[in-house]
């Protein structure tokens, strides 16, 4: 059971990209429009929901469900999409310009509304189900809105699929490293506050931790070269990484811990 979940990962991603490349072979072939919005939302939705099923595949004890996972990713995705793009749509009639630290924070907030909800209605609330549910939600903003960017591609292409293809590519292998990281780690340190009560450390901790998300957001929207790109996902990534590492130490700590009293 455990081997079956730590590679899961891989059928996600190997079916996924068969149907992908199906839709993709049907659509050029037949030239019938009717295929391009399965087009779009498989290129859009295979490698974030692959890096889910990566993450859930950890040595981490989650008590997370994968209907509750699948319903973080479809509602928060929406709502988060939706919210973002009302906010910044009021906020640019308003200011004329929008700030890019603006935008970082309205979207990382935004991500947040579905995990904030869920961190009052489960139970037990433990960071690793928060960082998990983080990325769920990060994966289906990152979803719908790479989703926009290639119908919008598709529009001012007249209709390229080559180019619908370079923006899924390339939106794709960066969502791992933004969106998902940035509200995995920002909902870990959530869990963490609601676990230890919202004591002020742990709070001034997410908040710490929220920032630093929105920096990195910010970062990410205002410098444009494919280096500072990498250097952002390296520091995303690893920051994700690391906190992966630490709930999955605490959780075998709390495991052995567990089994010793079992045995006492």
């Amino acid at each position: 059971m455990r081997f079956a979940r730590r590679w899961s990962w891989v059928a996600v991603l190997v079916i996924g990209l068969a149907l992908f490349y199906a839709v993709r072979r049907a659509t050029l072939d037949t030239g019938n429009p009717n295929l391009i919005p399965s087009l779009i939302l498989l290129g859009a939705a295979v490698v974030p929901m692959t890096f889910v099923a990566f993450l859930a595949g950890r040595r981490i004890d989650y008590g997370v469900s994968g209907g509750t996972l699948a319903l973080t990713a479809l509602v928060g995705g929406v709502i988060g999409v939706v919210t973002a793009g009302v906010l910044e749509y009021d906020a640019l009639h308003d200011l004329g310009v929008l700030p890019m630290v603006a935008v970082g924070l309205i979207e990382e907030s935004a991500k947040l509304i579905a995990p904030l909800v869920l961190v009052f209605a489960l139970r037990p609330r433990r960071p690793a189900d928060g960082l998990l549910i983080g990325v769920a939600s990060g994966a289906g903003f990152a979803t719908l809105e790479t989703m926009g960017y290639a119908f919008v591609t598709l529009i001012q292409s007249k209709g390229s699929i080559s180019a619908v293809d370079d923006v899924l590519f390339l939106r794709g292998v960066l969502s791992p490293a933004a969106h998902m990281a940035w509200t995995g780690l920002t909902a870990a340190a959530l869990w963490y506050a609601a676990e230890h009560r919202w004591h002020a450390s742990a709070v001034l901790r997410f908040v710490g931790i929220f920032v630093v998300a929105v920096a990195l957001h910010t970062a990410w929207d205002s410098l444009g070269s494919t280096v500072a790109y990498a250097v952002l996902a390296a520091v995303s990534l690893g920051l994700l990484g690391v906190t992966t590492h630490r709930l999955s130490v605490e959780s075998r700590s709390a495991f052995g811990h567990t089994h010793a009293l079992a045995e006492a």
